[in-house]
């Protein structure tokens, strides 16, 4: 029997029902070692070479894999197909002593044909990938592991965290901040005027100033915008240009990963974390009645908008066969993926073109829904004709008897004229496509109906989203796909910024955090230097070798580390003052934040150990009555755990319900499976099902 490797469980699953009994699928669960966590692990004196060690929570999964290893005819190493993937392919083989050769498999999608085609064409573990993940990797834990202590002991609060390209992220929500405090707020005016033809129709048309005597204008206060409006109340209006056209608009491409993060936080209102989790179900397998784990996505990974050829066939077809041929173009779309982009795979697309979301509609969970629909419907589109829109653009001339100045107004108008790639996300019809644009033709004499002037003022930048932060972390080249949805979680974890409504504001200790850094590390803080050693990282994909650029990088930076350990200078971040008091010694206690999130803890520390949970109870214990917390584990996820741990190890991922059985008094709890919710007692069969769907973010 062959044995076939991959990281996680429920990707094993998946595989496995493709292949027959003559394979074993197994799952690693993910890396198996890994750089030691209490110390630096890196041999600075010795070429920067890495110390590896055993993660101890994967002792009997390691022991499982060898036995079978060593029972196996062949094995093959299917772990994701990145750099990451690659590197734990690499210390899977180390560790499980596998021989060398052909023994890494990979696929963009997990389907039968894709699996099959990986088995019958095995390569060799690629080293340049390897090192450029160990690149990251040393570079990383060098940066996080020496700068973050200096950074705690300056600011006197423990727990701070610094990184290589965190800490450049941050600078960019607080470089942000300071441009919207320091922003002039500037005033101006529009002028608007409704104007009719002269013939006698009651069409009213809306047009503005833009210009006198052909230079635009800025009306900055009221007395020019009062000016102007004398002047135009007597004014005749003559049309005194016509331009009438077709513009088309092209399809968006199909998503990478950083513009899939971006669309669905805005649409679906998810965090880049909770995004990334659901698309990697989604590439792996989800669970459908009746047909077992099924991969709906490709990899979910990739800078690259490009499309295999099989799969535009195949779009191509369903177009044809559902819309007509109007809205297949004669050749495929082709778009052009960023000047950085690795291109090392397709963008993200459905496996099936034929698996529509509509066919899914009650068997996925809500948030999988959402998702699915969205990369479907977006990979559709990018496949598609154009919109087409007639146009026309209006030049009004305005001059009053006795004014010299000439004053240009414009209006402009489009109208829907072949609906093409919209037609996947919505249904227009014959009345969409035949409203008349304004009848106005060269010469014609206007009425003016009424005016009026608009005071305005000028805004600054918004603040980052999720989307927009990550937008502009791909811009300037800083971090790759796999590393956006973990850079936003850090620093919210961290409390370096928190959201107000969805957008990213620093708070002070971010903003104490970022001036330290800047004080002592401007280098590792620069953006244009963050995104050179992305490149130099990609470098190493193409051969170089990657002791090569650590060694360029540690002279310098461990000068700074020197120079920041040797001055004296520390300032302090005061911890949020509650108003709880402390059971044991009755002080105020103070908001810390933990490696799982906020709790409070007595300011007496370490006189007073007291702890206790933070915010408000998500509901009662179904085991003890005490208050459920909801928290977070090491990869953001969501779990309800009891206030009165270590005595009650109450735990669940599903919410308790705060109320009590009706039959049996029992704690009534909620399961959410497949988009519905139930509400079920923990002691009797009372069961209660909801149809309205709750939020699952």
């Amino acid at each position: 029997m062959d044995l076939i490797i991959v990281e996680s469980p429920s990707k094993a699953k998946t595989i496995e029902k493709y292949l027959g009994h003559e394979y074993k699928v197994m799952a690693s669960a993910g890396h198996i070692r890994d750089l030691p966590e209490k110390r630096l692990g890196i041999d600075i004196e010795h070429d920067f070479q890495p110390e590896y060690v055993l993660n101890e929570s994967k002792k009997n999964i390691l022991l499982q894999l060898s036995k079978e290893v060593k029972k196996a005819k062949k094995v093959y190493l299917a772990t994701d197909p990145d750099r990451e993937g690659e590197a734990i392919s690499w210390h899977l083989k180390e560790v499980l002593s596998i021989p060398d050769g052909a023994v890494r498999i990979e696929f963009n999608e997990i389907t039968k044909r894709a699996v099959k085609n990986a088995i019958n064409n095995p390569r060799e573990i690629n080293y340049n990938l390897v090192n450029a993940q160990q690149a990251r990797r040393v570079l990383d834990r060098l940066v996080g592991y020496k700068v973050s202590p200096i950074i705690s002991s300056k600011i006197r609060k423990n727990g701070l965290s610094a990184g290589r390209v965190q800490s450049v992220a941050l600078k960019m929500v607080v470089d942000r901040e300071e441009e919207i405090k320091n922003f002039v707020v500037e005033e101006y005016w529009n002028i608007y005027a409704v104007l009719r033809k002269s013939d006698g129709s009651e069409k009213l048309f809306k047009c503005q100033l833009t210009d006198i005597n052909g230079k635009k204008i800025k009306i900055s206060n009221k007395e020019r915008a009062d000016a102007a409006l004398e002047a135009l109340k007597r004014a005749v209006y003559c049309v005194s240009g016509v331009k009438r056209s077709v513009s088309r608009q092209s399809p968006p491409p199909p998503f990478t990963t950083s513009t899939l993060q971006q669309d669905a936080t805005g649409k679906l209102a998810m965090s880049a974390s909770q995004v990334m989790q659901l698309a990697q179900q989604l590439y792996e397998g989800v669970p459908i009645e009746g047909e077992g784990p099924v991969a709906l996505v490709t990899y979910i990974r990739t800078d690259s908008v490009r499309i295999a050829q099989e799969a535009q066939m195949a779009a191509k077809d369903y177009i044809l066969s559902t819309y007509g041929s109007r809205y297949a173009p004669e050749k495929f779309n082709f778009y052009k993926s960023k000047g950085n982009a690795q291109d090392a795979h397709e963008a993200i697309r459905p496996v099936s073109v034929e698996r529509t979301p509509q066919s899914l509609q009650g068997k996925l969970s809500r948030n999988h829904y959402r998702l699915y629909k969205l990369i479907y419907e977006r990979f559709l589109a990018s496949q598609m004709t154009c919109a087409e829109y007639d146009t026309i653009a209006v030049d009004i001339s305005a001059q009053s008897q006795g004014d010299s100045n000439v004053y240009g107004l414009k209006l402009k108008g489009k109208t829907l004229k072949f609906d093409g790639y919209l037609k996947v996300y919505k249904n227009t019809t014959d009345d969409d496509l035949t409203k008349l644009l304004p009848d106005i033709n060269d010469g014609e004499k206007l009425l003016l109906n009424d005016i009026k002037a608009e005071q305005k003022f000028t805004t600054p930048p918004p603040r980052y989203t999720d989307a927009t932060l990550i937008k502009a972390l791909e811009d300037n080249g800083i971090g790759r796909p796999s590393t956006y949805a973990t850079i936003l979680s850090v620093i919210t974890k961290r409390e370096y910024v928190v959201k107000d409504n969805k957008y990213l504001k620093p708070t002070n200790l971010g903003d104490t955090v970022c001036a330290m850094l800047m004080k002592y590390f401007a280098q590792i803080m620069d953006v244009h230097f963050t995104a050179q050693m992305e490149a130099n990282l990609d470098a190493v994909e193409e051969g170089k070798r990657w002791q090569d650029i650590i060694r360029d990088f540690y002279p310098a930076f461990n000068n700074t580390l020197i120079a920041a350990r040797n001055d004296s200078f520390s300032t302090r971040v005061e911890d949020e003052v509650s108003d709880v008091k402390c059971d044991k010694c009755g002080a105020l206690m103070v908001v810390k934040e933990g490696r799982y999130g906020k709790f409070l803890g007595c300011p007496n520390y370490p006189d007073c150990k007291n702890i206790k949970p933070y915010g408000k109870p998500a509901a009662k214990c179904p085991e003890c009555g005490s208050d459920v917390y909801k928290r977070f584990s090491k990869n953001d996820k969501v779990y309800f755990a009891c206030s009165a741990y270590p005595k009650c190890k109450f735990m669940s991922w599903d919410l308790p319900a705060p109320y009590l059985c009706p039959d049996c008094g029992g704690i009534v709890k909620v399961i959410q499976k497949n988009g519905t919710i139930t509400h079920q007692c923990t002691k009797c069969a009372f069961t209660k099902n909801f149809d309205k769907e709750i939020d699952e973010n």
